[in-house]
């Protein structure tokens, strides 16, 4: 190309500019099927379309009318097009600027041009479509509409205001079809052929109780709330916080994942503690057998930041949680209802675990809660010495690791507390408790049981080792290489 040229002003003829257009293509399913009888409409000029048996469609029109540009009828002697070349010739000492734009605003071209020549511009694109040549020489400045098939160019129109132009051209096409998501495609040009796949709609089963294995989140009123909650005290890992409860000065601790947003819903974790411990050992603890690390295990393994931990305390009777009234619960219920008004919590992702008397009044939880509570992870579980209520009838997904050595909460008794979540999680709630679970043998290494006759959406498992009254299970070793944290992990991640 030709650098020394002299600056022109663009040609310009009075008329209206009309560009006919064949817009065609199919429309498939993501299995690759055809989608028949899906509406096919181009938003801004109204033309619209329905695809056959074979999911193709055809639109074909002109871009005129409402999209039309008036040219100028003044006409400088400086310019001639013919064809895809433009001839110019320089008549003062202003060099000449070109540049080329694509429909979506993108520059794909540049030159700066002296003296007299002439430009193809077929030869600055390489891709088919719509195209705008801006042209300016000093304060004068023109716009150029052509389009190309990557092999040649022809003028369409010109226009004064590029940005008019460019606005009256824009085009979205729109497909519809019933059990379809609707998709919208921004189009820079009409002469083309599109290959479109929809997406079928989600539809989430319902159940008259219970959620759908990985339903969608339910927001807690607390999304998008500013937290009012004082604290109280605090270590390097958690807040601590306090609740008047049933008569009853209550505390618990609070962590809260990384980078907290109030309008993401969060799982949330309660961990009761157990005997010799206390709420804040849970939450920031030297490493042992009974604290590995905080939450049980679980915080360690939350690297998405998906949960909201809380460590509530017990230890108001004497005892480390009540065995004799429902204050616990009462507190509980409080406690959850508070923490759903102050944070952004999804309602359906409630879980509770615990070991020795921190699982006993999970499992206590996990006879009236269900409604409230998914699913809880006991260690060691004992459904005596501790305020049991009668079972609500409803199901919930549970999951037992037990120690055949244990001689507190007894190994033996281990089917008493089985057999009371069986009684409901059969399909559509019928009782399941026929079915026995496969044990440890008494060699090798640990055995977990995923009950069968149970509806998936309200698993039960129970895991037995050769240990005692211990949670942090493991097959060789010691502590240190404890299973229970990711299996448990597992375990609410199916929901």
């Amino acid at each position: 190309m030709k650098k020394n040229f002299t600056a022109l002003f663009l040609t310009f003829a009075t008329s209206l500019y009309c560009h006919a257009y064949t817009l065609q293509g199919t429309v498939n399913n993501t299995d690759g099927q055809a989608v028949q009888n899906a509406k096919v409409h181009l938003t801004v000029s109204g033309n619209e379309t329905f695809t056959d048996n074979q999911g193709k469609f055809v639109l074909s029109g002109e871009e005129n009318g409402s999209n039309a540009i008036q040219l100028s009828s003044k006409m400088p002697s400086n310019f001639s097009l013919n064809g895809s070349i433009l001839n110019y010739s320089q008549s003062n000492g202003s060099p000449l600027q070109i540049k080329i734009f694509d429909f979506v605003g993108n520059q794909i071209f540049s030159e700066t041009l002296q003296g007299q020549g002439s430009l193809d511009l077929s030869q600055t694109v390489k891709s088919k479509g719509n195209y705008l040549a801006r042209v300016k020489m000093g304060s004068a400045q023109e716009t150029i509409r052509f389009t190309s098939d990557g092999n040649k160019s022809s003028v369409m129109a010109f226009a004064s205001h590029a940005k008019v132009l460019k606005k009256s051209l824009a085009e979205t096409l729109e497909v519809t079809a019933d059990g379809y998501d609707t998709l919208r495609v921004a189009l820079t040009n009409l002469d083309t052929t599109l290959t479109l796949i929809l997406s079928k709609t989600f539809k989430e089963q319902t159940y008259a109780f219970g959620y759908a294995l990985k339903n969608s989140p339910t927001p807690s009123k607390g999304c998008g709330v500013t937290s009012k909650l004082q604290e109280v005290g605090s270590n390097p890992n958690a807040k601590k916080y306090s609740l008047n409860s049933a008569g009853l000065n209550r505390e618990y601790w609070v962590t809260l994942p990384k980078n907290y947003d109030n309008k993401k819903p969060y799982k949330i974790l309660f961990a009761m503690h157990c005997m010799g411990s206390n709420a804040e050992d849970f939450t920031y603890h030297t490493p042992d057998q009974d604290h590995p690390s905080p939450y049980y295990g679980q915080q360690e393994l939350d690297k998405n930041n998906e949960f909201i931990f809380v460590a509530p305390r017990g230890d108001t009777d004497g005892m480390p949680w009540r065995t004799s009234d429902n204050k616990d619960h009462i507190f509980f219920d409080e406690l959850l209802t508070l923490l759903e008004e102050n944070y952004c919590i999804d309602t359906s992702r409630v879980f509770v675990t615990g070991f020795s008397f921190g699982s006993m009044v999970t499992n206590s939880l996990a006879q009236v809660f269900q409604h409230r509570i998914r699913a809880v992870a006991v260690y060691a579980v004992a459904d005596w010495n501790i305020y049991i209520p009668q079972n609500a009838g409803k199901p919930i997904a549970w999951m037992d690791v037990h120690g055949t050595q244990d001689g507190l909460c007894s190994y033996d008794r281990v089917d008493s507390s089985v057999d009371r979540i069986l009684a409901n999680n059969g399909p559509d709630g019928t009782d399941a408790r026929g079915e026995k679970a496969e044990k440890y043998p008494g060699y090798g290494p640990h055995v977990c049981y995923d009950f069968k006759n149970v509806d998936p959406r309200f698993p039960v498992k129970l895991c037995t080792w050769n240990g005692g009254h211990q949670w942090t299970a493991y097959d060789e070793g010691n502590w240190q290489n404890t299973w229970v944290p990711k299996e448990v992990y597992n375990f609410f991640d199916q929901f």
